[in-house]
């Protein structure tokens, strides 16, 4: 029987945000020929662009059938492992046509030609695994992460659970000016009682609590005209308890003109940096800034050149930056250096310049430069019956929403196929083929009924302490709990 799955009607990472369902898009309804009466359909990846590509192919062919196929024993991607503990979302419905099947490595338990034989169709909606290196002196020392491990780690991502930050260190210097840098700061910066309501890991608070971080830096290469993350970010760091935002004026000089021809969200996020750094706060602000023991700030047109070690050389103990300059206008505008270095002391540096996708299966084309698969609309390149959305098809860019359109796109363009004739014609065997590979090869899938076992069991341990959930961050421990 298969494992019962679900659609995704509503899904934002953040609260209060609400969605178009699938069916607010352009009509795309068909009328399909006998032979595609039942297309069976292969997803690889259960984070938001796999549910999307889903929901879109479940609501416009009324037979078809998909399968979701997770290396991690668990559903949602990033929302469970990616979006911080304090941005809660989800809202679900379940569907008879959709599977989800964890536990399952596409590349190492199966292969994407083993599937592509099951499947009439196969989408990679895996996202983007990695993370951009820095490139610079100093990057392997002690006290330098990734952003991507961090989040990982006080989300309960199971391969980022032996991470172990230090947090001893009075300053923190986090390298990029997105939404994840922003998310880091906050999380850092956030007192860890208002931290006790959420799903963050038992581990994590434990390690928050004994946090000396006192102050947080968020360093870009360019000007506050170029940051990349939001207004409702921002505006959650501008009123964190307990912490004040350092902005330089001197950064926001000549910016009010320049403000006035852009788009209107830049517009609003620019303003209100502007705002922060010139505007003689209220009363109230102003009490607040005053008591406030910790503090946030962005430095801008700084590009890291090295990872500074301490004088026994056994981790990093601060970030040597090259001033910079901007030169060219609108999308073309770059950093360059002037000549001039500073230096930024630091006992904890993260890097949040972007994640990258892996290579999933050496029989699937991947352009290691760009971190995508190279694809037309959707379409892998020379290879009929595959297909990609989300980060793992245009980069690691945009937000929720962007990746819902993504996704609807790549599952129109299947759609388009099947009815073209352009993919294999027959019945095709779908999970049964693929169980039986699984089966001789000692893996054991978990399903959707299994997923709900291992969410009622985290939603009991979390009612203990108040919390929404206490996740599960052992995958053996989820399989013991399972029976396999």
């Amino acid at each position: 029987m298969a494992s019962r799955c679900w659609r995704w009607w509503g899904w934002s990472a953040w609260p209060r945000t609400r969605l178009p369902p699938a069916g607010s898009t352009p009509s795309f309804c068909h009328h399909f020929s006998t032979q595609e009466k039942t297309p069976q359909i292969c997803v690889v990846g259960s984070g938001p662009a796999g549910f999307y590509t889903a929901q879109h192919l479940l609501k416009q062919h009324p037979q078809a059938h998909v399968d979701i196929y997770e290396k991690q024993p668990v559903p949602f991607g990033l929302v469970r492992f990616g979006v911080a503990p304090d941005h809660p979302e989800v809202k679900t419905a379940h569907s008879g046509r959709c599977a989800f099947w964890g536990n399952v490595e596409v590349g190492r338990d199966v292969t994407v030609p083993e599937l592509q034989e099951a499947y009439h169709a196969v989408v990679l909606s895996y996202g983007a695994e990695d993370h951009r290196a820095l490139e610079i002196p100093g990057e392997e020392l002690p006290g330098v992460c990734s952003a991507r491990a961090f989040v990982g780690w006080y989300n309960g991502l199971p391969e980022n659970q032996e991470l172990e930050p230090d947090l001893s260190c009075d300053t923190a210097v986090i390298l990029g000016q997105g939404n994840v840098a922003l998310d880091v700061a906050r999380i850092l910066l956030t007192p860890p009682e208002h931290l006790e309501r959420t799903d963050i890991t038992k581990a994590a608070l434990g390690v928050l609590r004994q946090s000396r971080v006192k102050t947080v830096w968020l360093v870009g290469r360019r000007g506050p005209l170029q940051v990349a993350f939001t207004i409702k970010e921002l505006r959650e760091m501008i009123q964190l308890p307990g912490a004040r935002p350092i902005l330089d004026p001197v950064d926001f000089l000549g910016l009010q003109d320049k403000i006035k021809e852009v788009p209107r969200p830049r517009k609003r996020l620019t303003e209100l940096l502007l705002r922060t750094a010139t505007e003689k706060p209220g009363p109230a602000e102003a009490a607040r800034q005053a008591s406030a023991s910790r503090a946030w700030g962005l430095r801008f047109f700084r590009s890291p050149q090295q990872v500074l070690p301490s004088p026994d050389g056994r981790r990093a103990a601060g970030v040597r930056l090259a001033v910079t300059r901007l030169e060219g206008v609108d999308e073309a505008t770059r950093a360059v250096p002037t000549g001039d270095m500073e230096d930024l002391p630091c006992g904890l540096v993260l890097s949040s310049i972007g994640y990258k996708s892996r290579p999933v299966d050496p029989s699937v084309p991947f352009d290691s430069k760009l971190g995508v698969i190279p694809n037309v609309e959707g379409r892998v390149m020379d290879v009929p019956g595959l297909y990609c959305s989300g980060w793992v098809k245009r980069g690691p860019t945009g937000v929720i929403a962007t990746t819902m359109t993504d996704s609807f796109l790549t599952g129109q363009m299947l759609l388009q196929d099947l009815k073209a004739g352009l993919l294999p014609s027959g019945p095709r065997p779908g999970y049964a083929a693929i169980q039986a590979l699984l089966s001789s090869r000692g893996v054991r899938p978990v399903s959707f009924s299994d997923w709900e076992k291992l969410d009622a069991e985290e939603v009991a341990r979390g009612q203990g302490t108040g919390k929404p959930r206490e996740k599960l961050v052992d995958p053996q421990e989820m399989l013991r709990l399972l029976g396999h």
